[in-house]
């Protein structure tokens, strides 16, 4: 591990999630446990969706465990369950997973459990629509956030348990398959290729993922952040404008928000059309529509690059912190258009101000609720957050502070609160009401204007 995971007194010396489980994903999440690393070996026919896993969960107790659960799909078959080497009984109800050891696992106790499954994995249903595997018209995604993991593996479904992987897919040769971090080996036998990825740096379960299709891979950069991109073939002139200033936005997110937090960094091009790109550790994945040769996707590009500081490599610790990963990839946008000669941060901050105080809504930036938190009005009032922030702050000190947000949560959770604190280090001045104003008072307050 990369870095130092924070350490707060929300979260228990091993690390497992909060004593209470997410008021916004009240049915996900595990208690009693610390799961710190996932070995999936998953093979999938894309002809008629199969998947079949086994699962290798290294985990320890912190409580005296006489049983403990994991999120899994119903679509999904388990046929044996083992601890340590042990089989073991259990049962698989709502979406729940849970285990009985032969003998209860002490406080401070490590053990191994394996989970093997098969089925044909299926998106889970809820406020936000259909969320994890997804088939294509010609291989499949993941699109986990916020509670999708469990359509394709059985996991403890809490941002705060993050852990490392170890992902080998196997699937057709025909097509190339891509999961988070780094391509360790690949070897073919016959009719099948297996590509073994390894994730060292700890990620949360949303922002596993695995992208399967008929692809070619190029590289963009090889150096100093090798860059990649995996596409269908017949979207190589597209990609050419679509993602031409990919590099330099990567440069110049590593001058605002500090040192690119992962060893590789990956665009995928899916060859159907999707209504929004998505963001995993590593890599996001855009549709065919986003690749169209026009460039008008450009600020997606720079929204779902910039979630690899602030939402990947720093996580909320709880969802109704959504704008800490929202807001900051929004502002990206805005920041890049102004760096890249389009409108300025200010202009934006102004169009959208018009616009937010055009509807106003009724509850806070700072708890926008679960069937809220993913509408636009988060992201984009909480890049006005920022810009409020920035503005009252001074540039020198906001990008200082933005530097000192990714190193000091490098790799950890974090929430609003964790926010306040570190940016009273770098203001003049105390900020209470720019706070009050903008993340917890539901009204729009006036225009931010500099100190």
């Amino acid at each position: 591990m990369r870095g130092k995971s924070a350490r707060t007194s929300r979260q228990p010396l091993l690390g497992a999630p909060a004593d209470e489980l997410d008021p916004y994903l009240p049915a996900n999440g595990n208690l009693g446990y610390r799961i710190s690393r996932y070995d999936l070996e998953l093979a999938y026919r894309v002809t008629g969706n199969r998947l079949e896993g086994t699962a290798t969960l290294t985990a320890t107790s912190y409580v005296d465990l006489t049983r403990l659960s994991l999120d899994l799909a119903g679509t999904l078959s388990v046929t044996r369950v083992s601890v340590d080497g042990k089989r073991v009984r259990y049962s698989h109800r709502n979406k729940k997973l849970t285990i009985v050891p032969d003998t209860p696992i002490p406080p401070g106790g490590a053990m191994t459990i394996v989970v093997r499954y098969h089925g044909s994995p299926r998106p889970i249903r809820g406020a936000w629509g259909e969320v994890g595997w997804e088939e294509l018209t010609e291989g499949a995604l993941c699109a986990n956030q916020p509670n999708g993991a469990a359509s394709w593996f059985p996991c403890d479904d809490h941002p705060v348990a993050k852990a490392t992987y170890r992902i080998a897919i196997t699937t057709d040769s025909p097509y190339f398959a891509l999961a988070n971090g780094v391509l360790e080996s690949k070897r073919v036998r016959a009719a099948q290729t297996t590509w073994v990825y390894q994730q060292i740096e700890p990620m949360a379960t949303y922002l596993a993922s695995i992208q399967i299709g008929p692809y070619k891979k190029v590289s963009l950069a090889t150096g100093p952040i090798p860059v990649d991109a995996v596409f269908p073939a017949r979207l190589s002139s597209n990609l050419k404008v679509d993602f031409a200033r990919q590099v330099d936005m990567i440069d110049a997110f590593v001058e605002m928000f500090g040192p690119y937090p992962f060893p590789r960094y990956t665009v995928v091009v899916t060859d159907d059309p999707l209504e929004i790109p998505i963001e995993a550790q590593s890599f996001s994945t855009f549709g065919a529509n986003h690749c169209d040769g026009t460039s008008r996707s450009e600020r997606l590009v720079a929204h779902e690059l910039a979630h690899q500081w602030f939402g990947n490599s720093v996580t909320l610790a709880r969802w109704r912190d959504i704008w800490l990963h929202e807001g900051f990839a929004c502002y990206a946008e805005w920041l890049w258009s102004q760096r890249s000669g389009g409108r300025s941060a200010d202009e934006w901050a102004r169009h959208y101000y018009a616009k937010l105080a055009a509807t106003p809504v009724r509850v806070t930036l700072a708890d926008p609720g679960p069937r809220k938190m993913f509408d636009d009005w988060v992201y984009k009032r909480g890049a006005l957050t920022l810009h409020a922030l920035r503005l009252s702050i001074g540039d020198g000190n906001f990008f200082a502070l933005l530097h000192r947000w990714t190193d000091k949560y490098r790799y950890g959770s974090v929430t609003t609160e964790d926010f306040i604190a570190l940016a009273a280090n770098h203001s003049p001045a105390p900020l209470q009401e720019l706070w009050r104003d903008w993340l917890f008072t539901p009204e729009l307050p006036p225009y931010p204007g500099a100190a």
